[in-house]
């Protein structure tokens, strides 16, 4: 397993920095991060659009993924079920966790949290693959 600040998940993966991802906590049996409410990331009604949240969802899991599995494997999402019990007019905080830490794959729970309210969860299925030598 390694260890990984926030800077260098932004180097790996640019698109957490696109898309204002703030993280919390990164541990191998969890990352918590952020994203704040923003104009450009609302869609009618004023809500955080549901694209934005699955993508702050799927930065975690592919954080966690990758502090579980082998040196130098790139996570890739397998599945993902998210259910929106709600919109989230302000900024959310995902936590995801380790359900199960299979041999090639990673079960994650996470949940968003608005004001203490979750407003999606998501069961995501990740897999760790080890780019092959040329």
């Amino acid at each position: 397993m390694v260890a990984l600040e926030a800077a260098e998940v932004y180097a790996l993966a640019p698109y957490a920095k696109t898309l204002g991802v703030e993280f919390e906590e990164i541990e191998a049996a969890g990352v918590r991060a952020g994203l704040a409410h923003e104009l450009s990331l609302s869609t009618v009604g004023g809500g955080l659009h549901g694209g934005a949240l699955m993508g702050l969802a799927d930065v975690c899991a592919a954080v966690c993924a990758a502090l579980n599995g082998p040196a130098g494997a790139a996570p890739a999402t397998v599945e993902s079920s998210t259910h929106f019990l709600r919109p989230a007019r302000t900024s959310v905080v995902a936590t995801a966790r380790r359900l199960r830490l299979g041999r090639n794959t990673v079960k994650w729970d996470r949940r968003s949290r608005r004001g203490g309210r979750t407003v999606r969860p998501v069961t995501q299925v990740v897999t760790a693959v080890v780019p092959k030598a040329p």
